[in-house]
């Protein structure tokens, strides 16, 4: 028998805690400039790269730039910035010194700019030049902001300036404590589809546990990750860290080119990529091209899934994986490589509990619809609530569970399904049809380029379903056509009865279609009515 006290290996007692080296940027950053540092961990659209000691060089001059401005531990830091290499390393200098990185939309503008600005309570602005006009057209009485600008010259707008390229330092200040895995890591604004942008609380933990080597297996150290989502959008600022995670690399691009898209993946060397299902469509119905297999990609995600991920594998040999995921959680449900369950999102994934309750909060059946609620085994591995938003959060987190406003079903094999969100079904004649569902079909054809169902009132009572779509570059849309298109692909209640045709759908800034601008529009003069046009669907006999 011995007293003597056991030696602490780890970090934190409990293991589903990890050590801070593998979970906190300050700390990873560190460990891999120690460890492997000649290794890449970006790599440029212009073909620049940085190893693991060059990411730690520039993040502690800037670190130590920031802190001279009084920038420390806990603080909340704005970035406006484009995707680039300003941004990138003010997203890790902010973290370094274990302060809040806050990025902005960089479309935002007006009262949602005025709304962020006000709620990130952030002190200190780091605005591309071109942006800093914007913030001269808002209400900034008593909010104390400073800017920082990037290379360029921004317009004097009566506040405290300095250029963000001249703040280098040489010494970065001790912490007052260790950067912890639940501390704040970042505020991600919501879309704000349905009212005000909220701010998601993300810790350290929950940006590890989102993407991280537990969460998607699939991706591993000698994986480099094709980044083509902007850094204020979870999709843009989460693989810089999931990768540093792994001690990999990722390739940061401005953004998503259909036209060159495959040379920026073979130049980059990327082997993984993010796709929305829209991207996979636009990059599918390009024509057929040397390119399409002369790259190195060997995996995408494609979310939603859609009916043409067989043919994406087959022209661009790439095996395909789906998730369902969103700001707030950490990929509950993943699929496993080459899904064949028609729209599926793949099974819950270790570490996760997920329920479909019915609106009192009751479990439905095994093939009924109902809201997802999730719920993780590891502290903090989703969000920490809204930012200075009490209400909304106590809302999310009814009774322990997050609400995720999510329509799904899950079948007899434990598959889940998205159906639509929660607001967005649509209710036609005692039948309930998915937005999503009818989109996806719309979306497969050839002509078209993205799509938006919605339900507009009906003479008859409930809705009718009404969908506003957006041609291929080059095509044009015959509504009549696409209505016979769609008759031999859904059941008769599914049909629209109206199609819209318009050059592209509008967008919130965070490239999300603005529904709520198009239910309000309704039954424009330029919407093609079937029953008008005196074509009706065979089916529609039995209808009721």
């Amino acid at each position: 028998m011995t007293n003597e006290t056991p030696v602490r290996t780890r970090d934190f007692a409990d293991p589903r805690i990890p050590d801070r080296d593998h979970c906190v940027l300050r700390y990873l950053i560190d460990r891999w400039a120690d460890q492997t540092p000649d290794r890449v961990h970006v790599v440029w659209e212009d073909g620049e790269q940085w190893s693991f000691a060059e990411v730690r060089r520039r993040t502690l001059a800037k670190a130590a730039g920031l802190a001279a401005l009084g920038v420390g531990q806990g603080d909340f830091v704005a970035v406006w910035l484009p995707n680039g290499r300003e941004a990138l390393v003010a997203f890790y200098a902010i973290n370094y010194l274990g302060a809040v990185f806050v990025p902005f939309n960089t479309a935002y503008r007006g009262n949602l700019l005025a709304h962020v600005v006000a709620n990130s309570g952030a002190r200190l602005i780091i605005a591309h030049p071109d942006l800093v006009g914007r913030l001269g057209e808002i209400d900034r009485a008593d909010l104390g902001l400073a800017v920082l600008t990037t290379a360029g010259d921004a317009p004097d707008i009566g506040l405290p300036t300095v250029r963000f390229d001249a703040i280098d330092g040489s010494t970065v200040p001790p912490l007052e404590r260790p950067i912890d895995p639940w501390d704040i890591q970042s505020v991600i604004y919501t879309s704000g589809t349905t009212g005000p942008s909220k701010g998601v609380l993300s810790s350290y933990l929950h940006m590890f546990s989102n993407a991280g080597p537990e969460s998607w297996p699939m991706v591993g150290r000698d994986d480099r990750y094709l980044c083509v989502a902007p850094i204020f959008h979870i999709g843009g600022m989460g693989p810089p860290f999931v990768m540093l995670a792994r001690g990999a690399s990722v390739a940061m691009v401005e953004s998503f080119a259909t036209d060159r898209f495959w040379d920026i993946a073979a130049r980059t060397g990327a082997t993984v990529v993010f796709l929305l299902g829209v991207m996979a469509t636009f990059l599918l119905k390009r024509p057929p091209s040397p390119q399409d297999r002369a790259h190195g990609v060997k995996k995408a995600f494609m979310v939603p899934l859609t009916d043409d991920a067989p043919a994406f594998t087959e022209r661009f040999s790439i095996d395909i994986y789906t998730i369902f995921n969103m700001t707030e959680v950490s990929s509950p449900i993943v699929s496993e490589a080459n899904p064949v369950r028609r729209g599926t999102c793949g099974k819950v994934r270790p570490g996760v509990e997920v329920r479909l309750v019915d609106r009192h909060g009751g479990e439905v059946p095994v093939g009924d619809i109902g809201e997802m609620l999730v719920r993780t085994d590891r502290p903090f591995a989703m969000n920490s609530g809204y930012h200075r938003n009490p209400e909304a959060t106590a809302q999310a987190w009814a009774n322990g569970w997050f609400h995720t406003g999510d329509a799904f079903r899950r079948d007899a094999d434990g598959y889940f399904y998205f159906v639509d969100r929660v607001k967005d079904a649509i209710r036609r004649r005692g039948e309930n049809i998915s937005s999503f569902e009818v989109e996806v079909e719309v979306c497969a054809h050839p002509a078209v380029r993205e799509a938006a169902a919605i339900g507009v009132p009906s003479p008859l009572s409930e809705d009718d379903v009404m969908v506003i779509v957006a041609p291929v570059p080059g095509h044009s849309i015959d509504p009549a056509e696409l209505i016979g298109f769609l008759a031999d692909r859904m059941p008769y209640f599914m049909v629209p009865r109206y199609i819209r045709v318009l050059p592209e759908l509008p967008k919130t800034p965070s490239a999300k279609v603005r529904k709520a601008d198009l239910r309000a529009q309704g039954v424009t003069d330029d919407t093609w009515d079937r029953e008008a046009a005196g074509m009706r669907l065979k089916r529609e006999v039995f209808s009721h």
